[in-house]
């Protein structure tokens, strides 16, 4: 969980007080090094690096899940049906060992990829690499890949060494927050910034939430299926939500922003939903939740569902029945174009 210090550091964005306050002077020490470290990589003291296809780069300005990943995956499908040939690159937040250059396999190891690259590459099963230098995650993927022509680079808005043909930010129900940099506010760069490439802003919510102009897309929670069922790529079993409707439920979510996540179940009618938020990328090395327990029926999301084993879970909780709720992000065609017009 998170540490009582960074848990008041988070509310005090959002509720001012003395402790914000006294972390504006580190801010603005912050947005000085952010601005400088910009400057240098424009004025060319710091090297960028081109890779030989163009690179669309998906990030956030603010700390926490935004929408990266849905968008990513969203993406990867609208490039295909214009009949492109897209990769991704990704750090592997959280992977063992961050230094190294990986390809992510279906049957890859989140503590070893990281969690949402492998989500990544079980929803879409395209080329994708890991490594802490995205340039080198690049250029071993399309070594491996050479049918590959365009890249998708998840989260690597602020990894300057890496030249992009355009930028993606992705805004969600937050905005800007309280509009300072870390640590006073959660912005890790002010929402506008110079660029040599196009940026488009997108917004993984239902209205813009800040002043930047930039369409909405619609976020959808498909239908749930069992632990088993999702590991082997979908079933033709019937939806358990009309059972699951009469029945207390527990939702655990080891993500960016899990009340968006419980918010979008309650909306398909789980009345009786007790909740669990988790720390973003929980490792669930053991099962989070009390067992044996009077709700027997758990449902998490699909970047929860890569880091637990089938076989492990039916031994650790006998009985147990855990669903996973996929979700899509539907694009608007005019923001589909816009991508397209800039490659």
């Amino acid at each position: 969980m998170k540490t009582t210090l960074g848990a008041r550091i988070e509310a005090s964005w959002r509720t001012g007080g003395a402790l914000q306050w006294s972390l504006r002077p580190a801010a603005l020490l912050f947005s000085t090094l952010v601005a400088t470290r910009r400057t240098l990589y424009r004025w060319g003291w710091l090297a960028s690096q081109n890779l030989p296809v163009p690179v669309v780069v998906i990030g956030n300005r603010v700390v926490g899940g935004a929408g990266k990943t849905p968008l990513t995956i969203a993406l990867v499908e609208a490039l295909r049906a214009e009949g492109w040939h897209p990769g991704v690159i990704s750090r592997g937040y959280g992977r063992r060992n961050a230094s190294s250059v990986l390809a992510v396999q279906p049957q890859s190891r989140a503590e070893d990829v990281g969690d949402e690259p492998l989500l990544i590459q079980r929803r879409t099963h395209v080329p994708l690499w890991v490594g802490r230098n995205r340039v080198e995650a690049g250029q071993a993927l399309l070594q491996a890949h050479p049918e590959v022509d365009v890249l998708l680079c998840d989260d690597g808005l602020q990894h300057l060494p890496l030249r992009r043909d355009v930028e993606i930010v992705v805004f969600d129900e937050r905005g800007a927050g309280n509009g300072w940099l870390l640590p006073a506010g959660p912005l890790r760069e002010p929402i506008r910034v110079h660029s040599d490439v196009p940026q488009l802003v997108f917004y993984n919510a239902a209205h813009r939430s800040t002043d930047l102009q930039g369409p909405c897309g619609e976020r959808q929670l498909d239908r749930l299926l069992s632990l088993a069922d999702w590991w082997q790529g979908g079933s033709d079993s019937p939806d358990p939500l009309a059972e699951l409707i009469q029945r207390p439920v527990l939702a655990c979510a080891g993500i960016g922003q899990p009340e968006r996540f419980f918010e979008a179940l309650r909306q398909r009618g789980l009345a009786h939903l007790q909740t669990l938020a988790l720390p973003d990328h929980h490792d669930f090395q053991t099962a989070p939740w009390p067992w044996p327990a009077d709700t027997p029926d758990v449902i998490v999301t699909e970047k929860d569902a890569v880091k637990i084993d089938p076989a492990r879970l039916a031994q650790d909780c006998p009985g147990l029945r855990l669903w996973v709720a996929p979700l899509t992000l539907k694009l608007p065609p005019a923001f589909i174009k816009s991508v397209m017009a800039s490659l």
